[in-house]
This record gives structure tokens, sequence and C-alpha cells, in this order.
């Protein structure tokens, strides 16, 4: 029986996963977010993902309930499981996306929101701090002096604003933000799959390392692509000028 909690749906090479029921326990919610990642993860016939919430938020965090043991905390962390999909993963932001629910923002490559939405990490107006992710990865999107501004006031800013600091690439009405992030999915998902993760490898992975560093790792992921057949298949389809057939071998 599909979950009400988490839905997937695929259309053709792209899965839109829609996160709700902000009344479910935060445990039972993390699980069916990490299981379907993970199984989305390991599905070579899906090589796009469209993170999005159901209803007119986001997501709506919240805290382990008070049974949950420490031991249990981890399974709590959902932004991790997010992240840990190599393939691009574009967030559809269709309402408020605060707390948690921006910690899910910040673990996906690309982000659309819609106009009306709001963005901040509050956590600290109750004595607590993120806990996703928060701290690490909203600086590196934004600049520290930013994102200790936002997380230090608990400041709300508006989809403008986050357009204008980077937060988000493209801020539509309410109506259009699922239809353009998976417009942005489908372009991504003519190109060659493997080509794709390299790339967000390269990106992600070159933050932490030096120039020098990064540089290397560019040249041997560029160097393990030309050994595949997608990348024989996109010189044939240029030389042939006919559209490539990519299989993601």
């Amino acid at each position: 029986m599909p979950s009400e909690v988490v839905r997937v749906q695929t259309d053709g090479r792209v899965a839109t996963v829609a996160v709700g029921a902000a009344q479910a326990p935060a445990e039972h919610r993390s699980f069916e977010l990490r299981s379907a990642c993970e199984r989305l993860r390991q599905d070579d016939a899906i090589w796009v993902v469209v993170l999005t919430g159901q209803g007119e938020i986001f997501f709506e965090g919240s805290e382990p309930s008070p049974e949950a043991t420490r031991a249990t905390l981890p399974i709590a962390k959902m932004a991790s499981a997010v992240a840990d999909i190599e393939k691009p993963v574009i967030a559809a932001i269709n309402g408020d996306a605060t707390d948690q629910g921006l910690e899910l923002a910040l673990a996906c490559d690309i982000r659309v929101a819609s106009d009306r939405a709001r963005f901040g990490l509050t956590q600290v107006e109750v004595g607590l701090t993120p806990r996703d992710g928060g701290t690490q990865r909203l600086p590196r999107l934004i600049g520290r002096a930013r994102a200790l501004e936002m997380i230090l006031t608990s400041r709300l800013i508006d989809a403008a604003e986050a357009k204008h600091i980077g937060l988000v690439s493209d801020v539509v009405a309410p109506s259009d933000v699922l239809a353009r992030a998976q417009e942005i999915a489908s372009a991504i998902a003519k190109h060659g799959p493997i080509a794709s993760r390299y790339l967000k490898e390269a990106v992600l992975q070159g933050l932490d390392m030096t120039l020098s560093q990064g540089l290397r790792l560019e040249a041997d992921l560029s160097f393990l692509l030309q050994s595949t057949a997608d990348r024989a298949e996109g010189i044939d389809s240029f030389l042939e000028r006919r559209e490539p057939d990519y299989r993601g071998k």
C-alpha cells in the first residue's frame, strides 16, 4: 500500500517525492523518507529526483517524540538521506521551508520556490540548534555572515530575498512550482546520467578541497567518463546530428 506520509510518483526518468503528514511522529516520517531516498538511490531507471511537500507548505519540521531514545535520534535526520542521493535532486518549495524544512531544501541541488514561501532556521528560539545540516549547508550556500545572521536572529526571509542571496534559483507562482521543478528535471534527464552524477560529485566534493585537489578530481572523473558507452553515444549522436540515446552505461 502506498505511504500517505511520503508519496513517490515516477514519470519516465524523473521521480517526484512528496512529503507530508506533519501530524505523523517524526520517527515515522523520517523512516518513510529515508526508505524512499534509498530506493531511488539504487534505482538505475531514475535519473533525477524532485522533492516537494504535500499541501500548502514544503515541510513542517518537528522534534522526535519524548519517548525517542538517544540511539534513535540519528534516524530522525532526513536531510542526510536526501544528500546521499548521487543523482541530481531538485526542491520544489511549494510553501514555507523553515527549520528542518529548510534543512531538507538545502540538501537538494537546485531549489525552485513559491513566491509566497518563507525561509528560516528558528530553532534557537526554543533553545535548540539546527540538527539536520543547517549550520553547515546554509553558510556554504549563502556565505558565513548571512547564514549566521539568519540563524542567530531566527529571522524569516521571503522568496524574493532568498533568490537575491542565492538560496533559491527560481521563484514562481505557487501553482507553477512543481511544474517548473519537473521541467528542470526533465531537461537534466535528457543528458547522460553518469555525467550528471560525476558533475554533482565534482562540484560538491570540490567545495571541501583545495583548488588543485578539485581540479584533480575533475580530471579523474572526466577520464572515467571517457570509458562509458554513454560518452561514445554522445559523440556518435553529435556526428550523426541526432538526439542521443543515453542508457546510463
